[in-house]
């Protein structure tokens, strides 16, 4: 199903007119080798551009024809390479290497562009007929052109890959080598046509390698299926026939999401693609708005709102494409070895996916300190809240950053881990942040085999529930300021000391602490010490039953929603000028 999507959504694009062809590929380039019609190299022609708001420049994004799968072996591309290939050097301190580079290409480039009559053809053979290496030290750009940029073949102006008769060469080239291959039936077209014996490299995807990975491989007899063998001795891609044509389909797709930029997301380890079915552009922009908090140049945050609202009742938005019956399609990618590894793919309707987004969001509402400003609580932000800040790797565990995203789209339970990770960023930071307190309230509204009452799962306090861990988390709060008010600017309280304890072994603390707090009581006036004693008095007479020796993992996730749902209504009663 991977596959066949990003087939479809190469049609829709070519549609468009928005990827290149068949047969041909983007690369980034960064120079042009500049040749006369005797192929004689005049100098170098520099390609790169400065993006608007840019620093640096950055090599141009070109249609060459299509580039091979490189290995640890010599293989060269036609039109696009880089310096040890065209010129016969490289940066490396590997001379041997580069001439061997240099002869391959210079026997590529020769027998495809030999028969063909083009000026532009006869330079650039002419050109690998006379250059020598040692020519080399006095180019222009050399610092750069060694350090792996990518050049192309310009005669008299004009790009060899523009060439119409260059064009047709490598056209007849690839349809040559498409019938010398093993034909069978595609998986993913369902008709008769070559297949594909190497799939497209994958480009782009953090932490695997930069040469480019593949979602589809085998390279050993132990991967093999019984008979499919090719006749080097490998199975290769008759383990999973998808033609060629396919296979460029789905790669090109896929090499597009990737290298967008503005849309790819990481989570984790993960890179995170998402299209709709009609190649839309728009529909990416709401997504990306709606689930990871961005912004776009293309749509207002009230606008955003408003569409996200009436996609999720299913009610298409006047004046864009957007449709909520559409099929839309997130694909999460994480690198592994030379391959890549699918986390999750997942598609439905569009506005389904934003209905899953925003009952995530629903689910995550919750009162919020003063400081915080934002509507949402965007799927970063709260991964984050899992993370230890002080060290050195700030990203949320793969697995389960992974899992939380298909949670949300899919609108299913969220991973135990999820709940087990904030929980120990809470008893190692003995800090209740906005967007921990979010989490537990959304994970165990979901999560219902936890057994949390609904009534403590509030967006703010619920001062009738008399569900013991959470007047428990309440008390300890009411007794925190009773002594940070007895002793103003006090720098420890006894959150510091006691929260860990109190919360998973409130048997055993709560005696302590509420002797503590008589002492702490006495140093008050009259109205706050009244004020404080008949709060306290009200909770201790919601417990009905002895304190537990140990509370469970979802006992003390409510003990700590108790705790900070009353921290936030000291606070919006101190703004109505409250105690």
């Amino acid at each position: 199903m991977i596959l066949q999507a990003l087939c479809d959504y190469y049609d829709a694009l070519a549609r468009r007119g928005d990827i290149t062809p068949p047969g041909w590929s983007m690369a980034k380039v960064s120079f042009a080798l500049d040749l006369d019609e005797n192929g004689t190299l005049r100098g170098i022609i520099p390609l790169k551009v400065r993006p608007e708001g840019a620093k640096k420049d950055f090599p141009q994004q070109m249609q060459v024809p299509e580039q091979v799968k490189k290995t640890s072996g010599v293989c060269a591309n036609f039109l696009c390479e880089n310096s040890s290939y065209f010129l016969g050097i490289d940066g490396k301190g590997k001379p041997e290497r580069s001439r061997q580079c240099f002869e391959a290409a210079k026997e590529l480039h020769q027998e495809l562009l030999g028969p063909v009559d083009s000026p532009a053809a006869r330079a650039i053979c002419a050109f690998f007929d006379t250059w020598q290496p040692e020519q080399a030290g006095t180019l222009p750009y050399l610092d750069e052109i060694l350090k792996g940029a990518n050049l192309i073949f310009s005669v008299n102006q004009l790009r060899a890959q523009d060439d119409p008769a260059i064009r047709a060469a490598w056209e007849d080239s690839r349809a040559a080598s498409s019938a010398e291959a093993s034909s069978g039936l595609c998986l993913v077209t369902g008709n008769h046509a070559p297949i594909a014996r190497l799939h497209p490299a994958i480009k782009g995807v953090q932490g695997a390698q930069s040469s480019g990975a593949s979602l589809v491989s085998f390279n050993a007899a132990a991967f093999e299926s019984f008979g499919h063998e090719q006749s080097d001795g490998t199975g290769q891609g008759l383990n999973s026939p998808v033609s060629e044509e396919a296979a460029f389909r789905y790669g090109a797709a896929l090499n597009r999401l990737i290298a967008d930029r503005q849309h790819l997301q990481t989570i984790g380890d993960t890179a995170v693609v998402y299209w709709a079915e009609d190649a839309e552009p728009l529909y990416q922009d709401v997504f990306f708005c709606a689930m990871f908090g961005g912004t776009s140049e293309v749509i207002t945050d009230t606008d955003l709102r408003n569409a996200v609202r009436a996609l999720a009742h299913g009610n298409p938005v006047d004046g864009t494409p957007l449709n909520p019956e559409n099929r839309f399609f997130v694909l999460g990618l994480a690198p592994n070895a030379a391959r890549l590894s699918v986390r999750f793919f997942l598609q439905s309707t569009f506005g389904q996916m934003l209905a899953n987004v925003q009952a995530h969001y629903d689910r995550l509402s919750i009162v919020k300190p003063n400081y915080v400003f934002n509507e949402a609580l965007p799927l970063w932000k709260l991964l984050g809240e899992t993370v230890n800040p002080n060290s050195r790797d700030k990203k949320a565990s793969p697995p389960m950053a992974g899992a939380v995203m298909r949670a949300v789209l899919s609108n299913s339970p969220y991973p135990v881990s999820l709940l087990e990770q904030t929980m120990l960023r809470i008893r190692a930071e003995q800090d209740i942040t906005y967007g921990r307190a979010a989490i537990l309230k959304a994970f165990f509204l979901k999560n219902r085999e936890f057994k949390v009452p609904e009534e403590v799962l509030q967006v703010e306090l619920n001062d009738q529930s008399s569900h013991l861990p959470y007047v428990l988390g309440r008390l300890f709060a009411v007794l925190e300021r009773v002594q940070s008010t007895a002793n103003f600017g006090i720098n420890a309280t006894i959150k510091d000391k006691y929260f860990n304890s109190a919360c998973a072994t409130p048997a055993t603390i709560f005696p302590l602490l509420t002797k503590l707090s008589q002492s702490h009581l006495r140093k008050l006036e009259v109205g706050p010490r009244t004020y404080y004693e008949k709060l306290i008095g009200d909770l201790e007479n919601r417990i009905h039953e002895t304190l537990p020796a140990r509370m469970s993992l979802a006992d003390q996730g409510t003990f700590q929603l108790g705790y900070y749902h009353q921290v936030q209504k000291f606070y919006q009663k101190k703004d109505k000028g409250g105690n």
